[in-house]
């Protein structure tokens, strides 16, 4: 619907704007998320396509250029002949049609409307927070210094040391910052529905005065050069744009109010006359009880002709919602071509897995989940794989691999999409 009308969430004009953090996550195949990312990479994945050619430097992580990301993006989706775009915003469904439904965590509200009235019952809500952005000129040096943890990466990081008694100080006027005023159902869900995967710093800091020392703030695998030793606690801050001139707060998602976050964030010595290109900010995002609605291939059970993809399904974070939006075409592709034997990813692959997740009428209490080794097969057929923990991890991301690569040849019909 942008540029038309805008989520409260966005202001950018382009595709796959990403409002939140602009990592992808580990890259590693032996994480979870690095295996989805090599699987959908193999698959022909537009995001990941974008993500490498918009990438910037975060260690082990993919994280990329956000306004580069969603540039690239919707170049190619405008230069395909083969896409007709239409501007405005979607009230109604056509039942009678094939619908992809991929409308984000901000649904706008007449949609909202249109897809209960379909689904019916009741929907269920989670609140995302964002960090904030500061400038790297307005970073102090003399107390930061740039390293990745363990040593891993080119010293991606910026990290800004504290000492106890800062962080005692800081922690202090946290927890006592006054946030956001939230109304009705918003207070109410915030209260007791706050998401684990993106939880407010301010939220995390009150379960204890510790908590943010085994969090975001963990100092463990890195050393301050002036003294040689370990902080006691550690702010880090990650690269947010290609010229290196932004950087974000790493796990500062947060519902401060914006004269508080500048209040309370800057009593990081490091960040004592920062410059804030963003606040952090709070808002509302959506999801379906999807198991008991859609099936392994994302289409909804009560209408066959209506898909959903993305977020809305309880596929959390960026690549899990591409991952579910690759299925669900897919999915689409083959039945409009007809394809004899449709493809059902297999759930010792990521992309199976989290599928079967969001699909699997067992679970209780659905809540969006981002996918983990603890959801994918760790077998082929029958036959458990065996080992320490590390080995399987390998082995069932080699298992997932050689898959995707036979599928990927065998599918014949995906050169028409090239």
């Amino acid at each position: 619907m942008k540029p038309i009308k805008f989520s409260p969430a966005h202001s950018n004009k382009n595709f796959a704007e990403l409002v939140c953090s602009n990592s992808f996550k580990a890259q590693n195949i032996e994480n979870a998320t690095g295996l989805l990312k090599k699987e959908l990479e193999i698959g022909g994945s537009l995001i990941i396509e974008a993500a490498y050619k918009t990438q910037v430097p975060a260690g082990g992580a993919l994280a990329v250029d956000r306004d580069k990301f969603s540039e690239y993006i919707t170049d190619k989706i405008k230069s395909n002949e083969n896409i007709e775009i239409i501007t405005g915003e979607v009230g109604k469904i056509n039942k009678d049609k094939i619908n992809i439904i991929a409308t984000g965590p901000l649904t706008s509200e007449i949609l909202q409307d249109e897809i209960k009235s379909i689904i019916g019952g009741d929907y269920l809500y989670f609140f995302d927070a964002a960090a904030p952005i500061v400038s790297v000129d307005s970073i102090d040096f003399e107390s930061a210094f740039y390293a990745s943890r363990y040593d891993k990466g080119e010293k991606d990081y910026i990290n800004c040391p504290m000492t106890k008694e800062e962080y005692e100080m800081f922690y202090k006027e946290l927890i006592s910052a006054e946030t956001v005023k939230l109304h009705g159902f918003e207070r109410e869900y915030i209260e007791k529905n706050v998401f684990e995967g993106c939880m407010p710093v301010e939220t995390a800091a009150k379960r204890g005065e510790e908590t943010l020392l085994f969090g975001c703030m963990k100092p463990v695998g890195i050393k301050d050069p002036k003294t040689g030793k370990q902080p006691y606690a550690v702010v880090q801050l990650r690269q947010d744009n290609s010229e290196k001139t932004m950087y974000n707060i790493v796990g500062f998602q947060t519902n401060l109010m914006f004269p508080e976050q500048k209040r309370v964030f800057c009593l990081i010595p490091a960040l004592k006359n920062c410059e804030f290109l963003r606040y952090g900010v709070m808002h509302r995002n959506t999801f379906i009880n999807s198991p008991e609605l859609l099936d392994c291939c994302y289409n909804l059970k009560k209408y066959k002709n209506i898909y959903f993809a993305g977020q809305i399904t309880g596929t959390e974070g960026y690549i899990c919602s591409a991952a579910s939006g690759f299925a669900a075409g897919v999915a689409v592709a083959e039945r409009v071509l007809n394809v004899e034997n449709p493809t059902v990813f297999p759930r010792f692959t990521a992309i199976g897995a989290l599928a079967y997740y969001i699909s699997d009428e067992s679970v209780n209490n659905f809540q969006p989940m981002g996918i983990n080794f603890g959801i994918i097969e760790s077998s082929k057929g029958k036959e458990k794989i065996k080992g320490g923990k590390r080995f399987i991890k390998q082995r069932t991301a080699e298992i997932a691999l050689e898959y995707m690569k036979l599928w990927r040849n065998s599918q014949k019909y995906l050169e028409k999409f090239e």
